[in-house]
């Protein structure tokens, strides 16, 4: 792995602990009082995250210019910053005993504010400093440590919650921002980002971004199935542990469904450099569609073990899908153009599970649990596999850096297929 690689991989883990810790100190902050003014209900928890997730959603497409606009490493460096000083103040407040939950929810905001602005960054960094033919061993290694960091944090940050108070989840939260800032910050890029209508104002470059972005059908389709399979998902979170405790053994079978699922994507995204992949447009469809086998597992109440299977199964798709489509988006997106039509991906994904994780419990008083569950099955399905009707799913496309310039790289490479035998550079992590 080369240097790039490996401060690419140590700094994005450090984000994503960080990113993980964030939630479960909140929670047990507010839940148990220690926020000053908090009366510990569910409804000071439930405005502090809204007032994280509502910056994200309206920022994002802003911060897909500026993505492209400036180089992706500052735009990282100032995101994660902005995040550790949030996240420190936190941290002191909580210590000091003076937080009010109008403090949290502002930090919060700052918070939400600063991952719209590095996410769309991130995906251009990889693209600006990975040669095209290590981009999904790169990709892989990076969701399995983001898998790794997801189970961790809510474990570290109960237990140092425990130990030693919520203060010091955040002052940790702070300094692995902070890491992360300090790593990818420093990196240099080959080939600088600029917007493709380089004098051109901030309203015009937004509107480049979504004209190329309605360019590309690929894109479009697999954006509106996985937005599809996002809100589908915040339905079985939401009525997977109810249906779990009332027809399939209590409340330790959704613990182990939720366990297997983690240990699936974890193989998925360990496994995505290393499987025959020729076409991977066509793997991240049948990834996505997988998704469709819980949810009908669930809706139909079956047996533990098939419901479990089910989940396994679903996870290790995504898992495989992850990868596949940040290499896709960097091979067959300009790079001039990659962090606005990104952002329009973010915003789908940011927009659909929190909604369907709202939306599902009223749903489920009108129509039962089976009847959304099994209809997000079916549409599940049929929204990711849609792709596969479009040609350029089956296209295996060279790697481009702008437009209508295509880089001579491995035909191999683009398609995220096996590497050479005798490659020791995709071994996983």
């Amino acid at each position: 792995m080369t240097h790039p690689m490996r401060r690419l991989l140590v700094g994005r883990t450090c984000a994503a602990l960080a990113t993980a810790l964030i939630p479960t100190t909140l929670t047990l902050a507010l839940l148990r009082g220690h926020a000053a003014g908090s009366t510990g209900s569910a409804g000071d928890l439930g405005l502090v995250l809204a007032c994280e997730l509502l910056p994200m959603l309206v920022l994002l497409p802003f911060a897909g210019v500026l993505a492209d606009r400036f180089p992706p490493q500052r735009v990282v460096l100032a995101a994660d910053l902005l995040r550790g000083a949030a996240q420190t103040a936190i941290g002191a407040e909580l210590l000091c005993g003076l937080v009010r939950v109008p403090d949290l929810a502002v930090l919060a905001a700052v918070t939400g504010a600063a991952v719209a602005f590095g996410t769309p960054a991130v995906r251009t960094l990889v693209a600006a400093t990975v040669d095209a033919d290590q981009r999904l061993r790169l990709n892989s290694r990076l969701d399995v440590a983001t898998g790794l960091a997801q189970s961790a944090g809510p474990a570290t940050a109960g237990g140092m919650m425990l130990m030693l108070g919520a203060g010091w989840s955040s002052l940790l939260t702070g300094a692995l921002f902070i890491g992360s800032a300090t790593t990818l910050g420093g990196l240099h890029t080959r080939r600088a980002a600029r917007p493709a209508g380089g004098g051109s104002g901030f309203r015009a470059q937004l509107r480049e971004g979504w004209t190329e972005t309605r360019r590309h059908r690929w894109f479009l389709t697999n954006v509106l199935g996985h937005g599809v399979w996002h809100l589908a998902a915040g339905f079985l979170l939401t009525l997977g542990p109810l249906i779990a405790v009332r027809s399939m053994g209590g409340d330790g079978a959704w613990v182990l469904v939720a366990q297997l699922g983690t240990v699936g994507m974890l193989v998925g995204a360990f496994a995505a450099g290393r499987l025959p992949i020729r076409r991977p447009l066509v793997g991240v469809a049948v990834g996505a569609a997988v998704f469709a086998l819980p949810l009908a597992a669930f809706g139909l109440e079956l047996a533990l073990p098939w419901a479990a299977s089910a989940y396994f199964l679903a996870m290790f798709g995504l898992g495989v899908l992850s990868p596949l489509w940040e290499t896709a988006i960097q091979h067959r997106i300009p790079q001039e153009v990659l962090g606005r039509v990104g952002s329009f991906d973010a915003l789908i994904s940011f927009a659909a599970r929190p909604l369907g994780l709202a939306v599902a419990v009223p749903v489920a008083t009108l129509l039962g649990t089976s009847v959304p569950l099994l209809a997000g099955a079916v549409l599940v399905a049929a929204a990711n596999l849609a792709v596969l009707l479009l040609p350029e799913a089956w296209e295996h496309p060279e790697p481009v850096t702008s437009q209508g310039d295509a880089r001579r790289e491995p035909v191999a490479a683009a398609g995220g297929g096996q590497p050479e035998a005798g490659s020791t550079a995709a071994d996983g992590t």
